[in-house]
Protein backbone atom coordinates (compact mmCIF):
# COMPACT_ATOMS: atom_id res chain seq x y z
CA UNK A 1 0.00 0.00 0.00
CA UNK A 2 2.95 2.36 0.53
CA UNK A 3 3.87 4.19 -2.68
CA UNK A 4 7.43 4.12 -3.95
CA UNK A 5 9.33 6.82 -2.13
CA UNK A 6 11.99 8.96 -3.74
CA UNK A 7 14.42 10.12 -1.03
CA UNK A 8 15.35 13.12 -3.18
CA UNK A 9 11.81 14.54 -3.19
CA UNK A 10 9.75 12.72 -0.54
CA UNK A 11 9.57 12.94 3.23
CA UNK A 12 7.71 10.35 5.28
CA UNK A 13 7.24 8.72 8.64
CA UNK A 14 5.14 5.92 10.07
CA UNK A 15 3.79 5.73 13.58
CA UNK A 16 1.35 3.52 15.43
CA UNK A 17 -1.50 5.51 16.98
CA UNK A 18 -3.38 3.99 19.91
CA UNK A 19 -6.80 4.76 18.43
CA UNK A 20 -8.93 2.86 15.90
CA UNK A 21 -8.51 3.56 12.20
CA UNK A 22 -12.19 4.57 11.84
CA UNK A 23 -11.64 7.36 14.35
CA UNK A 24 -8.43 8.57 12.70
CA UNK A 25 -10.29 8.67 9.38
CA UNK A 26 -13.17 10.61 10.93
CA UNK A 27 -10.77 13.16 12.41
CA UNK A 28 -9.12 13.74 9.03
CA UNK A 29 -12.35 13.96 7.04
CA UNK A 30 -14.81 15.83 9.26
CA UNK A 31 -14.09 19.58 9.35
CA UNK A 32 -15.17 19.90 12.98
CA UNK A 33 -12.16 17.81 14.06
CA UNK A 34 -9.37 19.40 11.98
CA UNK A 35 -8.82 22.46 14.25
CA UNK A 36 -8.02 20.17 17.18
CA UNK A 37 -4.87 18.62 15.72
CA UNK A 38 -3.94 19.83 12.22
CA UNK A 39 -1.19 22.34 13.10
CA UNK A 40 1.32 22.22 15.96
CA UNK A 41 0.20 24.24 18.98
CA UNK A 42 0.30 27.12 19.79
CA UNK A 43 -0.59 27.75 16.12
CA UNK A 44 -4.22 27.14 15.32
CA UNK A 45 -6.64 26.43 12.53
CA UNK A 46 -9.25 29.16 12.24
CA UNK A 47 -11.24 27.86 9.25
CA UNK A 48 -11.78 24.54 7.47
CA UNK A 49 -13.75 23.77 4.32
CA UNK A 50 -13.83 20.16 3.13
CA UNK A 51 -15.58 18.62 0.13
CA UNK A 52 -14.45 15.01 0.52
CA UNK A 53 -14.29 13.69 -3.04
CA UNK A 54 -11.71 13.51 -5.79
CA UNK A 55 -11.50 17.08 -7.08
CA UNK A 56 -13.14 18.42 -3.92
CA UNK A 57 -11.58 21.13 -1.81
CA UNK A 58 -9.48 20.81 1.30
CA UNK A 59 -9.08 24.41 2.41
CA UNK A 60 -7.73 25.58 5.74
CA UNK A 61 -6.73 28.85 7.31
CA UNK A 62 -4.02 28.84 9.98
CA UNK A 63 -3.04 31.48 12.45
CA UNK A 64 0.73 31.44 12.95
CA UNK A 65 2.21 34.06 15.27
CA UNK A 66 -0.75 36.35 14.64
CA UNK A 67 -0.65 35.97 10.85
CA UNK A 68 -3.44 34.30 8.85
CA UNK A 69 -2.24 31.77 6.29
CA UNK A 70 -4.70 30.44 3.71
CA UNK A 71 -3.98 26.99 2.33
CA UNK A 72 -6.21 25.90 -0.55
CA UNK A 73 -5.99 22.42 -1.97
CA UNK A 74 -7.81 19.60 -3.64
CA UNK A 75 -8.23 15.89 -3.01
CA UNK A 76 -6.57 13.67 -5.60
CA UNK A 77 -7.53 10.32 -4.09
CA UNK A 78 -10.00 9.27 -1.39
CA UNK A 79 -10.09 5.61 -0.35
CA UNK A 80 -12.35 5.41 2.72
CA UNK A 81 -10.54 4.32 5.87
CA UNK A 82 -7.28 3.72 3.95
CA UNK A 83 -5.91 6.64 2.00
CA UNK A 84 -6.20 10.40 1.55
CA UNK A 85 -4.16 12.25 -1.05
CA UNK A 86 -4.39 16.02 -1.28
CA UNK A 87 -2.30 18.74 -2.83
CA UNK A 88 -1.90 22.48 -2.95
CA UNK A 89 -0.82 22.21 -6.61
CA UNK A 90 -4.47 22.69 -7.58
CA UNK A 91 -7.55 24.23 -6.07
CA UNK A 92 -11.15 23.19 -6.59
CA UNK A 93 -12.08 23.05 -10.26
CA UNK A 94 -8.52 21.90 -11.07
CA UNK A 95 -7.21 25.44 -11.14
CA UNK A 96 -3.39 25.34 -10.94
CA UNK A 97 -1.84 27.06 -7.95
CA UNK A 98 0.82 29.66 -8.72
CA UNK A 99 3.35 28.27 -6.24
CA UNK A 100 2.55 24.71 -5.22
CA UNK A 101 4.47 23.27 -2.29
CA UNK A 102 3.59 19.60 -1.87
CA UNK A 103 1.24 16.67 -2.17
CA UNK A 104 0.32 14.88 1.05
CA UNK A 105 -0.45 11.18 1.23
CA UNK A 106 -1.96 9.69 4.40
CA UNK A 107 -2.10 5.92 4.67
CA UNK A 108 -4.07 4.17 7.41
CA UNK A 109 -4.05 0.49 8.32
CA UNK A 110 -5.15 -1.56 11.30
CA UNK A 111 -2.40 -2.09 13.86
CA UNK A 112 -2.26 -4.85 16.47
CA UNK A 113 -4.31 -4.11 19.55
CA UNK A 114 -6.91 -2.01 17.76
CA UNK A 115 -4.66 0.93 16.88
CA UNK A 116 -3.78 2.49 13.56
CA UNK A 117 -0.62 2.33 11.51
CA UNK A 118 -0.37 5.93 10.34
CA UNK A 119 1.95 6.86 7.48
CA UNK A 120 2.34 10.47 6.37
CA UNK A 121 4.16 11.27 3.13
CA UNK A 122 4.95 14.69 1.72
CA UNK A 123 5.91 14.69 -1.97
CA UNK A 124 7.67 17.70 -3.44
CA UNK A 125 8.36 18.82 -6.99
CA UNK A 126 12.11 18.97 -6.51
CA UNK A 127 14.89 18.27 -3.99
CA UNK A 128 15.17 21.95 -3.00
CA UNK A 129 11.53 22.12 -1.92
CA UNK A 130 11.90 18.82 -0.07
CA UNK A 131 14.96 20.12 1.77
CA UNK A 132 13.20 23.39 2.61
CA UNK A 133 10.29 21.41 4.09
CA UNK A 134 12.64 19.23 6.10
CA UNK A 135 14.52 22.32 7.33
CA UNK A 136 11.17 23.92 8.31
CA UNK A 137 10.67 20.99 10.66
CA UNK A 138 8.69 18.36 8.75
CA UNK A 139 9.49 15.55 11.19
CA UNK A 140 8.89 17.57 14.35
CA UNK A 141 5.83 19.35 12.94
CA UNK A 142 4.10 16.37 11.37
CA UNK A 143 5.11 14.25 14.36
CA UNK A 144 3.50 16.79 16.67
CA UNK A 145 0.37 16.74 14.53
CA UNK A 146 0.24 12.92 14.80
CA UNK A 147 0.59 13.15 18.59
CA UNK A 148 -2.11 15.84 18.80
CA UNK A 149 -4.36 13.72 16.57
CA UNK A 150 -3.87 10.67 18.78
CA UNK A 151 -4.52 12.64 21.98
CA UNK A 152 -7.61 14.32 20.53
CA UNK A 153 -9.00 11.03 19.17
CA UNK A 154 -8.46 9.32 22.53
CA UNK A 155 -10.62 12.04 24.08
CA UNK A 156 -13.39 11.24 21.60
CA UNK A 157 -13.35 7.61 22.77
CA UNK A 158 -14.21 8.55 26.37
Amino acid sequence: MTPDLDPATDLSFTRTLAVPRQLVWECWTDPKHIPHFFVPKPHKVTAVDIDLRVGGRFNTTFEVEGNAMDNHGVYLEVVPLEKLVFTDAYTEGWKPAPEPFMTAILLLADAPGGGTTYTAIARHRNPDTRKAHEDMGFFDGWGTVATQLEDYAKGLME
